[in-house]
């Protein structure tokens, strides 16, 4: 049975409001819409009524259980929780002191990503049974839970205050909103009273993480799933999902709708669900996730193997389809800059590399040639590898997949001729109208110099000095849409209007006019 419970959407990560559906009866998100009411968060009472208490379990029936039901990270890299709980184990042994922490990742850096977010705004208790079962059966002192947002801090206080005074004690910690904050380097440096940035010293937390100590570090969703099955056991666990990946999975539709789904549905299933189709082809894993192609869509399953099998990649379960009316090029674009001013700021490829590759996006939409074409290829090439943390790499992996899937479009923009299209904001990047200016469409004028109470603004015009102008061509090479020739190789006209899509490309042909006969004036 699917259900779905509508709530309201706002435009930005920051403040948005998840709408929950699930595909088959919920698991994780049981209990928070029964006979349409909506539940705004399941209080201790509500929680043990529709989960029950939950059962102590040893260390290493915590480590079997992770085992049995091939519980893996959720958030992103999707890393086996069972190892990454064993290493933990064998750093404490080694070192002869039983002392470890445990960290929940609950910051949610990505406007793609809302599962974590509706989860501890929704049923934190879930949340906070896992962290506790695995601290209790590390013998633990304290359980740190991470987040980013106001909303949410306060909610995960609640269901804290909610179960009293008790060991090990529940620390709840607000980190700042940002892309790189939920990178596990830069919330042990924010927990250890650091500045939160990724460290890039490849030390990981269960070797030396808060206070110095073996830390257990993962994800919001993997604590919870853990609940969930030491509620059930490994056997009823593996009632719903696949073989080999048993259970349910939180995805994020669109940037706005958390579905629960079991692995291995449909993924064309969940999109209309959520009243959408594949549309251009659809985004998986999030902004360093790849593009699953249109036709792939259609046949592609939620699985970390039939995703991967079409060369795209399940991530944090973001799943982003591209609406037909939309420009792909703008709309990299768009992420680019964002991921650009996400960086930590620390090492060359983010404080450099990632603007640049933003600006040789926008140079190769606004008709830059193959030239431009070949930069972007060369600037993603270069930023890999040589970061603190994985946001280079991530951020150049989505731009070439960009390019791989959508050939065709960026060969248009590159040769000046656009996709007809304009920018829709399609792929939940934060500050960004719904609808921003057209890319390449010839002959757009509408409204153009007015503000939206109709006051008439300034206009920018592309003028041409015919004492100085040769005749060479040039111009209509860089902006054809502004500027044609005639038959003996001169512009037709003395001026163009130019519009604020093709501000930089107008600036190129200026500087590349051999006479300087090229000015850009404002009236």
């Amino acid at each position: 049975m699917t259900s779905v419970v509508p709530s309201p959407v706002s435009a930005s990560n920051a403040d948005a409001t998840p709408s929950l559906a699930s595909f088959g009866p919920p698991r994780l998100l049981a209990g928070l819409g029964t006979g349409g009411a909506w539940h705004r968060r399941l209080d201790r009472v509500g929680h043990l009524t529709v989960h029950g208490q939950m059962p102590e379990l040893r260390l290493q029936e915590v480590v079997d259980l992770a085992e049995n039901i091939d519980l893996r990270g959720r958030g992103g890299a999707g890393f086996p929780f069972a190892r990454k709980l064993s290493a933990v184990i064998d750093t404490a042994r080694r070192r002869q002191d039983a002392r470890t922490a445990v960290v929940v990742n609950g910051s949610e850096g990505e406007p793609s990503c809302l599962k974590d977010t509706a989860l501890l705004l929704y049923t934190p208790h879930l949340v906070i049974d896992g962290a506790l079962l695995v601290a209790r059966a590390l013998k633990a002192e304290e359980v740190s839970i991470c987040v980013a947002r106001q909303d949410v801090e306060r909610s995960v206080r609640d269901a804290v205050a909610e179960r009293g005074p008790g060991a090990p004690r529940v620390r709840v910690a607000r980190m700042p909103e940002a892309f790189v904050t939920g990178e596990s380097s830069a919330l042990v440096n924010g927990l250890n009273q650091l500045p939160v940035a990724p460290s890039g010293t490849g030390v990981r937390a269960s070797d030396s993480g808060v206070a110095g100590l073996p830390t257990l570090l993962s994800n919001t969703e993997t604590y919870a799933q853990l609940a969930i099955a030491a509620r059930l056991g490994a056997l009823d666990f593996r009632n719903v999902g696949l073989p080999t990946e048993p259970g349910t999975v939180l995805l994020t539709v669109a940037g706005e709708r958390v579905v629960e789904t079991p692995f291995g549905a449909p993924l064309s299933y969940i999109l209309g669900l959520c009243g959408m189709d594949p549309g251009q082809g659809v985004l998986v894993g999030g902004y360093h996730g790849r593009w699953l192609q249109r036709d792939l869509a259609w046949s592609a399953r939620v699985s970390r193997e039939s995703l991967e099998s079409h060369g795209s990649t399940l991530g944090a379960g973001a799943i982003m389809p591209l609406p037909e009316g939309t420009c792909p090029a703008g709309e990299l674009e768009l992420v680019a800059r964002w991921m650009a001013k996400e960086s930590a700021g620390q090492c060359g490829p983010c404080v450099l590399g990632l603007p640049a590759l933003a600006d040789t996006i926008a140079w190769a939409a606004d008709g830059g040639g193959q030239e431009a074409l070949d930069a972007v290829w060369a600037r993603a090439r270069a930023v890999k590898g040589r970061g603190a943390c994985s946001h280079p790499d991530g951020t150049s992996r989505l731009v070439e997949s960009t390019l791989d899937a959508f050939p065709e479009e960026f060969e248009l923009h590159a040769l000046g001729q656009g996709c007809g299209r304009p920018v829709l904001s399609s792929l939940s990047v934060p500050g960004e109208g719904r609808v921003s200016q057209a890319r390449g469409i010839r002959g757009i004028r509408a409204d153009r110099g007015r503000t939206a109470a109709g006051v008439p603004q300034k206009t920018r015009r592309l003028v041409v000095d015919w004492t100085l102008c040769q005749g060479h061509g040039l111009c209509a090479g860089v902006v054809p849409d502004m500027v044609e020739l005639d038959v003996d190789g001169y512009p037709t006209g003395a001026s163009a209007e130019i519009p604020d899509y093709m501000n930089k490309q107008a600036q190129r042909a200026v500087r590349r006019c051999p006479a300087l006969a090229l000015r850009i004036v404002e009236k």
